[in-house]
């Protein structure tokens, strides 16, 4: 009898992801163990499949640990937290879940934007501490007829677009070039567009190219009655210099689904009124996550049982 093929996990994932893993292969659960280096030493060879996330990925010292390794799959579209490069030189296929999570990103940047913008839930606090009946709540910024520039018009990029378009702001991009049948201005100069646009949303993959992408300097571009939203990663701003840009107002606010070091989020940003503050759930409804969870199935069906023929590799 054919014994099931040995597999890790690297950390808890969606239940009926996990269920059907545990099912079908021989599944170690990696954050359980004791002592996950012993047991790497002992078992590690053994694996053939790692299943991971965005959260937890792979880092090189583990792929280094895994010498039969055959494929990562992760549930997440973003993959800078896998060691791709490594994959790659070694022949192991890697892949994500694209496509599925746009909408609902999509979604949270548009949320984002207009509750920056309208301070709604910084309203929501003011009526919640009983503030109303002393004083009216400050007026905030309209959204219709802002500029909005868009960093990475990739498919999540688009789909805020469209959103954004249908709120009556006037859409600019940045891209690595310009984008076959969009209408939108397309600028080939980041600075030029930060400069130009009212809000910048940030819709770009993690990892070194964009690594601190907009620093203290393209902050200051943005200007004081500019707002930031970073759907993307922490790793595409530098924190401490949106810190002070919030701090000194170099920047009007800011709208963040993504920290640095998640999910610790610094004490300054927790003391601002002119920051929306969100734990990383740009993909977070049930429809979403499990459309994510059946498309990391679909890819290890493809690699296991149909020729080696994942659905998505990056």
């Amino acid at each position: 009898m054919t014994q099931p093929t040995p597999v890790l996990i690297a950390g808890p994932l969606l239940p009926s992801l996990q269920t059907a893993v545990d099912t079908h292969f021989a599944a170690t659960h990696y954050w359980e163990l004791a002592d996950q280096q012993a047991w790497l030493q002992a078992h590690g060879a053994s694996i053939k499949a790692l299943v991971t996330s965005g959260v937890y990925g792979a880092s090189a010292a583990l792929l280094g640990q895994l010498p039969n390794l055959e494929a990562i799959f992760s549930f997440g579209v973003g993959y800078d937290a896998i060691a791709v490069d490594v994959a790659r030189d070694r022949g192991i296929v890697v892949t994500n879940t694209p496509q599925v999570l746009d909408d609902c990103v999509a979604d949270t940047a548009m949320g984002l934007i207009l509750d920056t913008l309208r301070r709604f839930t910084e309203a929501d606090r003011y009526v919640r501490a009983g503030k109303w009946p002393q004083a009216r709540f400050p007026v905030a910024v309209k959204v219709g007829g802002k500029k909005l520039g868009i960093v990475g018009l990739g498919n999540i990029g688009q789909a805020i677009a469209r959103r954004a378009a249908a709120f009556d702001m006037e859409i600019l991009y940045h891209n690595r070039s310009p984008k076959a049948g969009v209408d939108y201005r397309y600028f080939a100069d980041l600075d030029a567009m930060i400069s130009a646009c009212d809000v910048l949303v940030l819709a770009v993959p993690g990892g070194k190219a964009t690594d601190r992408l907009i620093d203290g300097r393209r902050l200051a571009l943005l200007g004081s009655k500019g707002f930031l939203i970073n759907i993307a990663r922490g790793s595409v701003v530098d924190q401490p210099a949106l810190i002070q840009a919030l701090q000194q107002g170099t920047i009007a606010g800011a709208g963040l689904d993504v920290f640095e070091a998640e999910p610790q989020v610094p004490e300054s940003l927790l003391a601002m009124d002119n920051v929306v503050l969100l734990p990383h759930v740009g993909s977070g409804t049930q429809e979403t996550r499990q459309a994510m969870g059946d498309l990391v199935w679909k890819n290890i069906e493809g690699w296991f049982y149909n020729g080696k023929r994942p659905l998505t590799p990056v």
